[in-house]
């Protein structure tokens, strides 16, 4: 069993199974509260599914792609959940869930996940489809993009609000299970933060 966290869009949080599927699933879509709404989510979906924390086989963070105070929040929430549970921490694309949640709920064929990224810009990932295992197999992206600009334009889109903590912890399950890679353990946030480190002290003239 895994506690799935994502907070690249809103903030969500799962306990899934491979074979038993969601346990349960605490969301809000609220894009400002994240530091807020984490620590009672977990707890919530802890509680709904009746799951020790000792029977947890891992933590799944999402990383994004996702605005740098958002996304951050889940991530530090996943890795000090799994340091003080003495369970291994694994990270998932979160676009990677949204594909998988599509292709799991009968979509086929190439696909655009397309996600908020704030200052009129659109995070994009391009899918050509499912392998035999289910899992979406990613050919292009995470990428940025002003709306104008988003590329493969012929390709089915899918503009997504949320991603779903149970689709991440489903798709880590699918990956466990079939001896696939996770994803590096590094948030991909494609711009920088909005604030930066001074370059030292200004020069006062008189």
């Amino acid at each position: 069993m895994l506690l799935a966290i994502d907070t690249s869009a809103g903030t969500s949080v799962a306990v899934v199974d491979f074979e038993r599927g969601v346990l349960a699933e605490s969301a809000v879509a609220d894009t400002r509260r994240h530091a807020e709404l984490i620590g009672p989510l977990i707890s919530d979906a802890l509680a709904v599914s009746g799951v020790a924390v000792a029977e947890l086989s891992a933590i799944v963070a999402g990383v994004g792609p996702g605005p740098f105070t958002g996304l951050r929040v889940g991530i530090a929430a996943a890795r000090a959940f799994a340091i003080g549970a003495g369970k291994p921490l694994v990270s998932v694309v979160s676009h990677d869930a949204v594909a998988f949640g599509a292709y799991r709920t009968g979509h086929a064929g190439p696909l655009l996940v397309v996600t908020d990224a704030r200052r009129r810009e659109l995070y994009w990932s391009h899918y050509t489809g499912a392998d035999g295992a289910g899992l979406p197999q990613r050919v292009d992206g995470p990428g940025l993009a002003r709306p104008d600009e988003v590329p493969h334009a012929d390709v089915e889109r899918l503009d997504a609000a949320s991603v779903s903590a149970a689709d991440l912890g489903l798709l880590a399950e699918h990956l466990w299970k079939n001896h696939r890679s996770f994803a590096p353990n590094e948030a991909l946030y494609l711009r920088s933060p909005d604030v930066t480190l001074s370059a030292g002290p200004k020069r006062v003239t008189a």
